[in-house]
C-alpha cells in the first residue's frame, strides 16, 4: 500500500486577492493581486516555479480552454500548466496536482491556482434567469437551492428535528459566518445579521431563506509548494505541510441505488476516511483545530459536520446550538467567513480555505487569529448536487505533527 503524502510538501507561500464583485478588474488584476503576496511569502523569484495547475469552475465563462492565460498574466517561465475544472473543488485539485508533482519528486516548486471572474457573466449564485449567458443552459433543470433543501427535509425526517429547530440552527450557522465575515478585510460580506434576519428573510426554497444561500464572487488565491528541505534552505522555520489530501467523485449510487437517503453527502464520508487515514487522525472531534467546510448553504455545513466525523450522526443541530463551531468554540468553523461570507469565487475558494488554514496555523490571521496555536487545518469542498457530486478534503498542519 502506499504510504501517502503526509509531511512530504510543504508550503513556501500563499495569496488571496480581496473576493467581490470586482467590477473594474480583469481575472488578469486578481491573479496578479494574489501571486504577488504569495511570491513575497514565498521567498522566491517566477523563475523557480516548475509547474502550475490552474483551477477553474466553468470553462466557457472566462478563462478559455487552456492554462495560457495564467502563464500570461504571471509571466510565468514557459512551463506546463494544467487547467482542472471540477465544479467548486477545482482549486483545491489544481492544489492536488501541484502537491502530488512536488512529493513525487517530478518538479522541486510548483504552482496551485484557482481564479474566477464571475460577476460579469451572467452567472449568479441564485436561480435567475438570464439572457443568453452559458448558465441558461448549465442551470435549467433544477436549482441549487432547491436541491439542497431536500437534504434539510430529509434530514429532519431521519433525525425527528423539529422544523423550527433545525431553522434556528442553520441561521446560527448563517449569522456565524457573517460574525467572522466582518473581521476579514478581503471579504466579499461584511455585515453583520441576527438570527431573525435570517429567519425572516424571503424564503428561496424552503426552509433555506436568502440569507442561508452564499452568491458567488470574484477573487482569485493560491499556494507554492516545495520539499520541506527546500523550504529549510530557502530560511523557513516555522513549516506548514500538506497531512493528507483526498479526492472521491460520485460513481451513481445515489441516484441509481436505495441505500441514500438524501440526508447526507456520501462522497464527503468516503473522501474524510481517506484523508483522516492518510494523516493518521483517529479522533477529528479531538485533533482537528480548524474547518474550513463546503457552506455553499446553511444546511450544507450543518450536514457536513456529521460527515466529517467532528458531530456524532443527528447531533450537529445541538453542537452549532452550543456554539462548537463558533470562533471562539471547540473546533471553530469557517473562521475567516466561509463561502458565504468571504465569498465564493468557484475555482478559487478551495485554495481559499487552505489560505486561511495556514495563515492561522502560523499566527497571521489578524483580528480573527485563534489564540490556541491551531495545529490542524481541515478544508472541504462540495462540487455538484447532493446525489451526484465531487468531493475534496484537503488537511495541513504543522510539521511534524
Amino acid at each position: 500500500m502506499a504510504s501517502g503524502i503526509k509531511d512530504k510538501v510543504a508550503i513556501l507561500g500563499m495569496g488571496c486577492c480581496r473576493f467581490g464583485e470586482r467590477w473594474s478588474d480583469n481575472a488578469d488584476v486578481l491573479a496578479v493581486e494574489a501571486f504577488e503576496e504569495a511570491l513575497k511569502d514565498a521567498s522566491i523569484d517566477v523563475s523557480q516555479i516548475e509547474a502550475a495547475w490552474l483551477g477553474v469552475g466553468f470553462d466557457s465563462m472566462n478563462i478559455g480552454p487552456s492554462g495560457i492565460p495564467l502563464a500570461m498574466a504571471l509571466r510565468l517561465p514557459n512551463i506546463a500548466v494544467t487547467k482542472i475544472e471540477n465544479y467548486c473543488a477545482s482549486g483545491s485539485d489544481a492544489f492536488r496536482g501541484a502537491v502530488y508533482a512536488v512529493a513525487s519528486g517530478a518538479v522541486d516548486i510548483a504552482l496551485a491556482f484557482g481564479l474566477e471572474k464571475l460577476k460579469d457573466t451572467g452567472y449568479g449564485g441564485l436561480p435567475v434567469r438570464t439572457r443568453g449567458t452559458i448558465y441558461d443552459m448549465i442551470g435549467v433543470v433544477g436549482s441549487a437551492p432547491g436541491f439542497f433543501a431536500q437534504v434539510a427535509s430529509a434530514y429532519r425526517a431521519k433525525y425527528g428535528v423539529d422544523k423550527d429547530l433545525l431553522k434556528r440552527a442553520i441561521a446560527h450557522v448563517s449569522v456565524k459566518s457573517h460574525e467572522n465575515g466582518e473581521k476579514n478585510p478581503k471579504a466579499h460580506l461584511r455585515k453583520l445579521i441576527t438570527e431573525a434576519d435570517v429567519i425572516n428573510a424571503p424564503l428561496i426554497a424552503d426552509p433555506l431563506g436568502l440569507f442561508d444561500c452564499c452568491g458567488v464572487s470574484d477573487g482569485a488565491a493560491c499556494a507554492i509548494v516545495s520539499t520541506p528541505e527546500i523550504a529549510r534552505s530557502l530560511g523557513k522555520t516555522d513549516l506548514v505541510t500538506v497531512k493528507a489530501l483526498a479526492v472521491a467523485v460520485s460513481n451513481g449510487w445515489e441516484l441509481q441505488g436505495t441505500g441514500w437517503d438524501g440526508s447526507y453527502f456520501h462522497t464527503t464520508r468516503c473522501a474524510a476516511h481517506a484523508a483522516y487515514k492518510e494523516a493518521g487522525i483517529t479522533h477529528p472531534r479531538k485533533q482537528l483545530s480548524l474547518l474550513e467546510v463546503h457552506d455553499c448553504f446553511s444546511i450544507t455545513e450543518l450536514v457536513t459536520m456529521e460527515d466529517l466525523g467532528v458531530s456524532a450522526e443527528g447531533e450537529a443541530v445541538k453542537d452549532v446550538l452550543n456554539g462548537v463551531f463558533d470562533a471562539d468554540g471547540d473546533i471553530p468553523c469557517q473562521i475567516d467567513g466561509g463561502l458565504k461570507c468571504f465569498g465564493h469565487p468557484i475555482g478559487a475558494s478551495g485554495l481559499r480555505m487552505i489560505y486561511e488554514n495556514y495563515l492561522q496555523i502560523l499566527g497571521r490571521a489578524g483580528p480573527r487569529q485563534r489564540q490556541d496555536e491551531p495545529v490542524y487545518g481541515l478544508s472541504h469542498n462540495l462540487g455538484g448536487m447532493p446525489n451526484q457530486n465531487v468531493s475534496a478534503v484537503v488537511i495541513v498542519g504543522r510539521e511534524g505533527a
